[in-house]
C-alpha cells in the first residue's frame, strides 16, 4: 500500500484548518498531519512532521504566506499551494505566489468560504496530488554573514531580486544631508519594523490617543497587502491609519505606511512635513526600506523626531536609526525578550543608535509621553 500523502495546513482562521482537512481526509491517499495559525508557528511543525504538500494563505498575522514561502524555498523546498482570497487568478499576488515558489494557487472568495471549500473537495486533493509529485529545487541563497540576514533577505525580495544583488544603502534614494533646517515646532515618528511587526503595529498603534504625534512607518510587505493592512488597523485605532499617497501631509493623530513596492521619504513644505512616495530600487535589500525612511527623517526632521525599531529580521534600519541618532532625533529599539525576531534591533544597538532599550509594551507608553511633550 502505497504512503499516504502528508500534507499541513497552514492558515489563521480554525474554520478554513477545520474545512479543508475534514476535506481532504476524505481521499484514502491523503492524511492532513499538522494546522498552525501562523507561519511562526508553522516553522517549528515542519520540523516535527514533513509534510508532503503545505497549504498556505498569504494574510496573517506575524508573517504573510509571500515571506513564509520564500523562505521555505530557500532552506527546505516543500510543495506548497497558496489558497487566499487575495490570490484572484491573473492578480499580481498570483503571478508574485507562482515566482515565488508555490506549484499552485487556488484563490478563495471573501464571503461564502465554508461553502466555496465544500463545493471544491476535488480540486483540492487533485492540487494535493499533483503538488506531491512536483521535483523542487532551493531557491539561490546570497552570501550573507548569519542565518537572520540571510532569512531576511530571502524573504521579502521578489524572486527577480533575489540573485547576489549588491546591498545599496540608502544613498540611492537620497543623500545624507547635515544643513541647517528651518525652525519648527512641528514633530513626527518614525517606526520600522518586518517580521513580526503587524502584530507589534496593532500592539502599539491601537494604544495611542487622537492627540498623538503624526507617525510615519515602514513595515515590510508585498505590493497589495499595506492597503487591507492600515484599513483593519484604522478601525481598530483612535488614530486614523492609512496607505501613504505622495504628497500626503504628517500631522497629529495619523499613521502613514509605506506602500508596498515603494519607498516612503519625509520631506519639508515650509514649516510642515510631508512624505514623498516614489518607485526605487531595493535599499537594504528591501522595499520600502526603514533605512531610506529614517534618513530622510534625520535630514528633515533631525531633532524633531523620535525614531522605533522594533521587530524584524536582518539590519534593515539600523544606519538610518543611527543617522537620526546622530541628527539629535530620540530613538529607541524594541528588546529581545519581546520580539518575535531580534536582527533588526539588535544591529540597531550594536551601532549605538539607540538612546533606549524597551519592550513592546512600553513603547506605546513612550510614544505617548512624546506626544505630550512636544
Amino acid at each position: 500500500m502505497a504512503e499516504k500523502i502528508k500534507v499541513m495546513i497552514v492558515d489563521d482562521s480554525a474554520l478554513v484548518r477545520q474545512v479543508i482537512s475534514q476535506m481532504l481526509d476524505q481521499d484514502s491517499g491523503i492524511e492532513v498531519v499538522a494546522m498552525a495559525a501562523d507561519p511562526l508557528f508553522a516553522q517549528e511543525k515542519i520540523k516535527n512532521f514533513l509534510p508532503d504538500v503545505l497549504i498556505l494563505d498569504i494574510e496573517m498575522p506575524r508573517m504573510d504566506g509571500l515571506t513564509f514561502l520564500r523562505q521555505i524555498m530557500s532552506e527546505r523546498p516543500i510543495p506548497t499551494i497558496i489558497c487566499s482570497h487575495m490570490a484572484e487568478k491573473g492578480s499580481s499576488i498570483e503571478r508574485e505566489a507562482l515566482a515565488s515558489g508555490a506549484v499552485s494557487v487556488i484563490p478563495k472568495p471573501m464571503s461564502g468560504v465554508k461553502t466555496f471549500l465544500e463545493n471544491s473537495a476535488q480540486e483540492f486533493c487533485h492540487a494535493v496530488r499533483l503538488a506531491a509529485r512536483t521535483p523542487m529545487k532551493p531557491l539561490p541563497r546570497l552570501a550573507l554573514q548569519d542565518k537572520n540576514n540571510a532569512i531576511a533577505c530571502l524573504a521579502t525580495l521578489r524572486p527577480t531580486s533575489m540573485p547576489d544583488r549588491p546591498k545599496l544603502s540608502a544613498d540611492v534614494m537620497l543623500p545624507l544631508s547635515r544643513g541647517i533646517l528651518p525652525r519648527t515646532s512641528e514633530r513626527i515618528i518614525a517606526i520600522g519594523t518586518s517580521t513580526g511587526g503587524t502584530q507589534a503595529l496593532e500592539t502599539v498603534l491601537t494604544r495611542l490617543p487622537a492627540t498623538t504625534l503624526g507617525l510615519v512607518i515602514v513595515q515590510h510587505m508585498p505590493e497589495n497587502f499595506t492597503g487591507m493592512f492600515t484599513q483593519r488597523l484604522s478601525n481598530q485605532c483612535q488614530i486614523q491609519v492609512r496607505e501613504a499617497r505622495n504628497g500626503d501631509r504628517v500631522h497629529p493623530g495619523l499613521a502613514l505606511i509605506a506602500p508596498g513596492g515603494k519607498h516612503m521619504m519625509l520631506k519639508r513644505v515650509g514649516s510642515q512635513y510631508c512624505v514623498e512616495v516614489r518607485e526605487g530600487p531595493h535599499v537594504s535589500r528591501h522595499i520600502p526600506s526603514v533605512d531610506v525612511l529614517f534618513r530622510s527623517v534625520a535630514c528633515y526632521a533631525g531633532q524633531n523626531a523620535l525614531g522605533i525599531i522594533m521587530t524584524g529580521m536582518g539590519d534593515d534600519g539600523a544606519v538610518g536609526m543611527k543617522e537620526m541618532h546622530d541628527a539629535g532625533a530620540r530613538t529607541i529599539a524594541q528588546d529581545e525578550a519581546s520580539c518575535v525576531v531580534f536582527g533588526m534591533p539588535k544591529e540597531a544597538i550594536r551601532l549605538g543608535a539607540a538612546d533606549e532599550v524597551m519592550s513592546l509594551d512600553q513603547i506605546p507608553n513612550a510614544i505617548m509621553a512624546y506626544s505630550r511633550n512636544a
